[in-house]
């Protein structure tokens, strides 16, 4: 198999017609024609047997599908409007009333919701685990648990989840893995390689990597978990535009250069932060003092591109320090070229109360940084002087 920047690099030069543009065409059409009534029947009931209509399938979105699950090493892919669209599609297709989710702690303020809302609406217990604690599982796993839900790299605290050993438990207990790959992007981590059974990511993130588009993918180990949840899918209407997926397609081209870079900026960021007085603690997996640094050693090719760090004095230093920052832009979201901010106490985990943020290990005094592409020295430079009193 070629190296994963070629992969990368060559995206759709395979799915051509004719003519050969190097660009993937983008078949901007919600319907196809047929000259076969068989055939039509067919393609409306699996995706393998052609296009009919671009909420079922469309040649644009397929050719991003095929490529995101060649880089996680899957089989099979289903990209959505958006990561939320994915992660709901993935769990309404995978859960009923009375089932049990195990899930980690630390997770997207996004998903703690939507996991909260099923308890609440349809009758699904949910158990929150560390995601490093393989015992804490064995303990938590039961006849009626149906889904494992992790995040490979925690938004935003960065915490590291124990994938070989979790994975391989929930394998062993017949129990369906899901892991949030958002953070480390396949060029980090390659879940579905320790035993996942379907990964997710805003593809609006790293993915796309340009700011300028909403979409989700889930990608299965196995085509039988495909089918089952693309036949919800396409029900749930959360179908991706084929302009946005050929946004994505665009941002994979160079996804393994921009993750390099944002990797390294992180690096000589965290270390600065590390040792500035007027940050009490700084969460990035490549520092050695970080709790899960070794797991991350262990599981990640490299760190991630987002940090967090906190300031003492509470929400009100962090607003001060945000409020400070030039050049940086406080804005949501993440994996694009410029550097972003966030407090996430008032923002992405906004509808935790403090007990559920505590839980979370998110502090009124944190500040998400998203890495961008710009020189370190002066991404430094605007830190530092935010950071002055």
């Amino acid at each position: 198999m070629t190296h994963f920047e070629t992969r990368a690099a060559r995206v759709g030069a395979n799915d051509q017609i004719e003519p050969r543009s190097i660009s993937v065409p983008i078949f901007q059409s919600s319907t196809f024609s047929f000259d076969d009534p068989r055939a039509v029947a067919e393609a409306l009931r699996r995706p393998d047997r052609g296009y009919v209509y671009s909420r079922l399938r469309n040649p644009t979105v397929a050719v991003l599908e095929k490529a995101v699950a060649d880089l996680e090493g899957g089989t099979d892919a289903l990209a959505a409007g958006s990561g939320m669209g994915a992660i709901n599609t993935v769990l309404l297709s995978l859960l009923r009333a009375g089932d049990h989710v195990i899930a980690q702690t630390r997770l997207y303020g996004g998903t703690f919701r939507v996991l909260s809302d099923l308890a609440e609406r349809f009758g699904v217990e949910i158990t929150y685990i560390s995601g490093t604690d393989v015992d804490e599982f064995d303990a938590a796993v039961r006849p009626e648990t149906k889904v494992l839900y992790l995040e490979t790299i925690a938004n935003p605290t960065t915490a590291i989840s124990d994938l070989p050993g979790l994975l391989q438990a929930s394998q062993k207990a017949g129990v369906t893995s899901v892991v949030d790959n958002t953070f480390a992007t396949p060029v980090l981590c390659r879940p579905i390689e320790y035993g996942a059974d379907i990964v997710v990511h805003s593809a609006t993130k790293y993915l796309g990597g340009h700011d300028d588009v909403c979409a989700g993918i889930a990608v299965f180990a196995d085509n039988e978990l495909y089918l089952k949840v693309w036949n919800h899918a396409i029900e749930l209407g959360a179908a991706i535009d084929p302009f946005a997926a050929w946004l994505v397609l665009r941002g994979l081209k160079t996804l393994p250069l921009r993750v390099a870079r944002h990797c390294s900026n992180a690096a000589h960021l965290a270390q600065r932060l590390a040792v500035h007085p007027g940050v009490s603690a700084v969460h990035w997996p490549g520092l050695p003092e970080h709790p899960n640094h070794l797991l991350a050693t262990r599981v990640l090719d490299h760190y991630g591109g987002v940090l967090a760090f906190e300031v003492a004095g509470g929400r009100g230093a962090a607003e001060a320090v945000l409020g400070r920052l030039t050049g940086v832009l406080l804005a949501p979201s993440l994996g694009g070229p410029e550097t972003l901010v966030l407090h996430p106490a008032s923002t992405s985990h906004r509808e935790l109360d403090s007990a559920e943020l505590e839980k979370a290990g998110i502090q009124e005094g944190l500040i998400r940084v998203s890495v961008g592409l710009e020189h370190p020295e002066d991404l430094w430079n605007e830190f530092e002087q935010a950071l002055k009193e």
